[in-house]
Parts: structure tokens; sequence; C-alpha cells
């Protein structure tokens, strides 16, 4: 149950914070340097992090939980340890993967 609930918040999440998000980025850009600059300022900022780290995470969920849901209508993973493990895997691997990704991005 929590998977299919994460998996439609992430949806939704992404949808409305992440189209808000690319519509500021591409208005940024075609608006000027001066402007982008501004906009760069507040996506590099620490709370700018926080939603860029969020929105990685909610794609990585979303991702993870479908890639499951799809396994499950081809007829596999219907037994219960299997469909709990797998649940566990899906919402685990999502932080693995944010954390890797963002530790690459932050590192180099």
């Amino acid at each position: 149950m929590a998977v299919s609930i994460l998996h439609r918040v992430t949806g939704d999440g992404m949808a409305l914070v992440g189209l808000f998000v690319l519509l500021w980025w591409l208005g940024a850009l075609a608006s000027g340097p001066d402007y982008y600059a501004w906009f760069a300022g507040h996506a590099g900022s620490w709370y700018g992090t926080v939603v860029l780290v969020g929105l990685t995470w909610a794609f990585f969920n979303h991702a993870s939980s479908g890639i499951r849901h799809f396994v499950l209508d081809t007829g596999a993973g219907y037994e219960l340890d299997a469909n709990r493990n797998w649940s566990w895997v899906s919402m685990l691997l999502p932080i693995v993967l944010t954390g890797a990704l963002w530790a690459f991005i932050l590192l180099r």
C-alpha cells in the first residue's frame, strides 16, 4: 500500500513542482543572463538544492515503483515474501540512487 501511495504522490509532485521548476528555468534562459543568474542563485541555494534533491528522489522512487508494477503486470512477484521484499527494495533503492547521484554532482 505504501509503495502505491508513494508512486502516486511522487508522480503528482513531479508534475506540479517539476513543471514549475522547468518553466522557471526555461523562462530564465529566455530572459537573459541577469535573470538566469538570479534563477541560478535560487537554485543553488540550500532551499533550491532541497527542492532539486526532492525532485530527484521523486523521480527515482516513481521509476522504481513503476518498474515493480510492470513486473507485477507480467504475473511475477505475487508471492507474499517476494512482493514484500521488492516493495522494500523499491522504497530504499531511490534513497541510494539519489544519494549517489547528488554525491557525484556535488563532489565532482
